[in-house]
């Protein structure tokens, strides 16, 4: 299973922004990481420095690598609309992160090695591919042996706000996909236009 496994606290100070979650690291650390730490002194960012951020923050956040991330582009490129904001559609319509938006997991990891190991169900059957790509109307649900989980329950505990492009139900742990989301209704710091810039030189 591909998935980025180097230190995220690194990364979360890279950006400046806790992509994978609340992290202390970030809080004490408030600086890129390096040698030199925060004397290092830092140049003005090019043109192709700041695009290429925007879309390994893209990447990181989502929990995508290179090629996987290179292929949604090239699909969202072929669909009628704003490109960047479809890529960003088909980030969040992944199932893993549907799970996480869900409240079913508390981060996006945590959501793919749920899917991974078989405890999340869409339309009745099991599925085990997080990259698995949620339509309009697709319930979403925890298998029936995985619903007393401690790790599910103490998310759903903790877990307040659901986005209005999706409804859920604490009681049977089932939860329903309304609509694609606007990009209004993405609450990522991702600068989508940047990406289309840099996949399109």
């Amino acid at each position: 299973m591909a998935r980025y496994t180097g230190p995220k606290s690194r990364i979360s100070r890279r950006f400046g922004e806790a992509i994978f979650g609340p992290d202390k690291a970030l809080a004490k650390k408030a600086y890129a990481p390096g040698q030199h730490g925060n004397a290092r002194r830092r140049g003005k960012k090019s043109e192709y420095g700041v695009q290429l951020d925007e879309k390994q923050k893209a990447k990181y956040t989502y929990g995508i690598l290179e090629k996987q991330f290179s292929n949604l582009f090239k699909v969202a490129l072929k669909r009628k609309g704003i490109t960047g904001e479809i890529l960003l559609q088909m980030c969040e319509l992944r199932l893993d992160n549907v799970v996480y938006r869900m409240g079913i997991a508390p981060t996006r990891r945590a959501a793919r090695q749920l899917v991974s190991h078989r405890h999340i169900m869409v339309n009745g059957n099991l599925v085990n591919i997080p990259s698995y790509s949620i339509s309009v109307g697709d319930q979403v649900s925890v298998r029936e042996r995985s619903k007393s989980l401690e790790a599910i329950t103490n998310s759903l505990s903790n877990n307040t706000d659901i986005l209005e492009w999706l409804e859920f139900n604490n009681e049977s742990k089932t939860g329903k996909l309304l609509s694609a989301p606007e990009r209004i209704q993405i609450p990522e710091n991702i600068n989508e236009q940047l990406i289309v810039e840099l996949y399109s030189k």
